[in-house]
């Protein structure tokens, strides 16, 4: 029996650039058999991005870190009967094209379960498949203006902002990994494949730190505080000699530590600081204390002072992505993988978060080269080599 959460469970994965590629690859970590259908020729857009040159976008390698490749165009007769024949060995066809692509090339939720009833299908798409902006366009940026997080971002005097990292995308791929777990399970005890209409927005919308509901119930609306708390301080990044700290204290039991960690030990007992409500409204105050004793000091000796073996507060240096490649808590929990490559030398992939006892890592460790995969998988619905060279030719895969 295999140690991998989802071996047996096949997915043929339709999706290209970041939100979509990010959920499969979650799954494939998980151990699921995912097929990348790629356009011929060109493939996925994110194939073309950063890398040595002529090689494979090194994001792209990172989003489809464990998947099979095939190239098929789906617009086409024959593609699409092709990708029908897949589905019919499939558990899950995830995509996310504009809201109304596949029902136009006749693959919609309907033509895929009367092939396969037990076929989940997932979509993921900026607004969904309903409602007025159902079909619009968008990307990362656009998901989270409209989801309300960027009016939530940004220091108070400056313009909104768009979290790092393509937050909006990443978001919307979690929700839609998630929703792929819940649906094979919900088939599992029900025996019915639900289809799955997720709009990037409403991802964004749900994750708005219960905003909207404290609005409503007492009016009070989510103005942008940097890198601030709207209810507790001091809750920020401080700048020491080399380097920014971040620190959080969010109950008065570590401000009572914090202020005896500074040696100002008389503040956590001042009647205008010892309650939360004091606190936060005193906010420049209490960041201006803690700001002039971090700004004298080196990261290392404020986190000795207010670390685990000092004060023990929420606390750790600002690190950049390319600084923690060699950072011994990720290190240690399998989060940093590097991985032979046969025309890059290595590639360092972000580890898989999910640590179930027992599990094995995913089959494959690489992502595909593009097309790698046709006579394999076509092989598996009984396509032959002299019928893959016609498909070739004619521009099919």
């Amino acid at each position: 029996m295999s140690g991998r959460l989802l071996a047996g469970v096949r997915i043929l994965d339709l999706t290209r650039v970041v939100a979509g590629p990010f959920a499969t690859a979650a799954l494939a970590d998980l151990g699921a058999d995912v097929i990348k259908v790629e356009r011929p020729r060109t493939g996925d857009d994110y194939r073309h991005g950063p890398s040595p040159l002529g090689q494979t976008s090194l994001a792209f390698q990172n989003t489809n870190r464990g998947k099979r490749s095939i190239t098929l165009d789906v617009r086409s007769d024959a593609g699409r009967e092709l990708f029908l024949r897949l589905v019919e060995h499939a558990d899950v066809v995830v995509e996310n094209f504009r809201s109304g692509f596949l029902d136009g090339v006749g693959l919609g939720v309907d033509a895929i379960q009367a092939r396969n009833p037990r076929c989940v299908m997932a979509s993921l798409s900026g607004f969904g498949h309903s409602g007025p902006c159902a079909g619009r366009a968008s990307y990362d940026i656009v998901a989270q203006a409209g989801g309300g997080l960027m009016a939530m971002t940004g220091a108070p005097d400056g313009p909104p902002m768009r979290g790092g990292g393509a937050l909006g995308d990443f978001v919307g791929g979690l929700y839609l990994a998630f929703g792929i777990a819940a649906a094979l399970l919900d088939r599992e005890r029900c025996g019915r494949a639900r289809a799955l209409d997720l709009s990037n927005q409403d991802a964004i919308f749900a994750i708005t730190d219960s905003a909207m509901t404290i609005h409503q119930g007492i009016g009070a609306t989510s103005e942008r505080v940097g890198n601030q708390h709207p209810f507790a301080a001091p809750y920020g990044c401080y700048a020491a000699r080399d380097g920014w700290i971040a620190v959080g204290t969010a109950s008065n039991k570590l401000f009572r530590a914090l202020c005896a960690a500074i040696g100002r030990p008389e503040l956590a007992a001042d009647p205008d600081y010892r309650s939360h409500r004091g606190r936060s409204q005193r906010r420049e105050a209490v960041n201006a204390f803690v700001a002039e004793w971090i700004r004298e000091r080196s990261c290392e000796a404020v986190l000795a002072a207010l670390g685990p073996e000092g004060a023990d507060l929420p606390c750790a240096r600002v690190e950049s992505p390319h600084e923690l490649v060699n950072d011994p808590q990720l290190v240690a929990r399998g989060m940093i993988e590097r991985h032979p490559h046969p025309e890059l030398g290595e590639v360092v992939f972000h580890g898989n978060p999910l640590k179930f006892s027992g599990a094995e890592p995913r089959e494959r460790a690489l992502a595909p080269e593009l097309g790698a995969h046709n006579a394999e998988v076509f092989g598996e619905i009984g396509v032959g080599a002299d019928e893959l060279a016609r498909l070739a030719a004619a521009g099919v895969v």
